[in-house]
């Protein structure tokens, strides 16, 4: 970037344009996952609708990758570049509520945490994920799953326009009724199409508690778990989000003795209805073997929301990857417990129950896919160590290979560490992926926007 060429970006644009070799850089090019250590050639932070369209056209006229940061929290790191331009839009952030309409509008660069808060100051929620530094844009346009979604539905759901900024400069409102065709791509396949500008959001009305619980398990009674945990999840209220872990009681401290540096299954349990009907709706949780520990809390949901903030903070280092599965085998739940005995950061196979509201909405109303699945499957780790990434990443992706056969169609793409044309094909099916590329090929026929699980033209 010659100096000639960054004076006539400033003078079209009113926020940061932050080089190589300006003080700040550093700071300005990282993003929250570690892994991803690159060298944007340049990372402009605009302040407008305007700013954004000259990065964009500046980008386009000197042929530099374009990176779209929101929160900057994509799983794959699509969120930078090396040796292209990150359109950061963190400066773009703000959040306003109307509780008489029950919407909420959200900036491109605005954070889960900014809306939880302002939708609870009215007694409203909108359903979204569970980190509160995450991006709303990008965690919505990909899906959105968290511990509401059964009662309220995805986050996409809930999601009633787009603001979008187009390849060619164009701002277009994708709604229901104005650009369905595209608005049916967004959800689901967003980061494909544009830059979102702004997001409008339906809230629901909701208390603000969560009634929580943790009920950690040996491992040797996994086969008499799942099959509780399997059929409980499948009648359980809208009000529960259920997960079923099995993960190493490490640090051995955090554990009682008789599990502790053992294999474990932890139930984990978040209810969101009355405190009257959770003893009634946990019940069939109890009727198997003993934990060998209960933890049962009432939280408010905005403390339980950013619980997680600091333990995943911007620095992490994390890899993850998913896919819908109906049941788990014996040989399957064998094959979690033998593989989390050696992890080689904090690691763990969640087995997440989907239904209630996810699964009410027809599977071709939008992109996203694989709302009939029971459960969606997900090992994760997380270190500290450079030099253990490669380790993370194999774990990972062979705690994967372990339900593979069993995997059913869709995959949820915030999920996803692994990138590439299978993994897009898996994601949305033969069916929706030629539909999505007949909606890229409208919309960005060039493929600007390929930071992203990509649809190519």
């Amino acid at each position: 970037m010659t100096p000639a060429k960054l004076d006539d970006l400033r003078r079209s644009f009113a926020g940061d344009v932050i080089t190589p070799e300006a003080d700040g850089y550093d700071d300005a090019r990282r993003v929250w996952n570690a892994m991803f250590d690159r060298r944007p050639a340049l990372v402009v932070r605009p302040m407008s609708v305007a700013d954004v369209q000259a990065a964009l056209r500046f980008g386009r006229e000197h042929d530099l990758e374009i990176a779209v940061r929101g929160g900057g929290h994509s799983a794959v790191g699509h969120s930078t570049s090396d040796g292209g331009i990150v359109i950061d839009l963190g400066r773009m952030n703000e959040v306003s509520v109307d509780p008489g309409r029950r919407v909420a509008r959200t900036g491109g660069g605005a954070l889960l945490g900014q809306l939880d808060v302002a939708a609870q100051e009215h007694g409203l929620v909108c359903p979204v994920g569970v980190v509160g530094h995450t991006g709303v844009a990008g965690l919505t346009l990909g899906g959105g799953i968290g511990r509401l979604q059964r009662r309220f539905g995805l986050t996409i759901d809930s999601l009633r326009a787009v603001e979008l900024l187009t390849s060619d400069g164009r701002v277009v409102r994708a709604t229901a009724d104005e650009e369905p065709e595209l608005f049916w791509g967004l959800r689901g396949a967003g980061a494909n199409f544009g830059v979102a500008i702004s997001l409008e959001l339906e809230l629901h009305p909701f208390s603000g508690t969560l009634h929580r619980g943790v009920h950690v398990h040996p491992a040797d009674d996994i086969h008499e778990l799942w099959p509780i945990f399997r059929d409980w999840a499948a009648a359980a209220s809208d009000t529960i989000a259920a997960i079923f872990t099995v993960a190493l009681a490490e640090p051995a401290a955090d554990y009682p003795d008789s599990v502790a540096g053992r294999p474990i299954v932890l139930i984990s349990y978040n209810h969101s209805g009355e405190g009257a009907d959770v003893e009634r709706d946990i019940a069939p949780l109890l009727r198997g073997p003993k934990p060998a520990r209960v933890n049962p809390t009432n939280e408010r949901y905005v403390d339980v929301q950013r619980s997680s903030d600091l333990s995943l903070a911007w620095g992490s280092r994390t890899f993850i990857l998913g896919g819908n599965i109906a049941d788990c085998s014996p040989s399957i739940l064998d094959a979690f417990v033998a593989h989390v005995e050696h992890v080689p950061g904090e690691s763990s196979i969640s087995v997440t129950a989907l239904g209630g509201a996810i699964e009410r909405v027809p599977d071709d109303a939008m992109a996203f896919s694989g709302r009939t699945s029971p459960f969606d499957v997900a090992p994760d780790t997380a270190w500290s160590d450079p030099a253990l990434d490669a380790a993370n990443a194999e774990w990972t992706r062979q705690a994967m290979a372990i339900v593979e056969p069993a995997l059913l169609p869709g995959r949820y793409i915030n999920e996803l560490s692994d990138a590439g044309p299978d993994v897009t094909r898996a994601a949305y099916g033969d069916a929706k992926l030629e539909r999505l590329r007949a909606l890229k090929r409208a919309w960005d026929p060039t493929n600007v926007f390929r930071l992203n699980h990509n649809i190519e033209p």
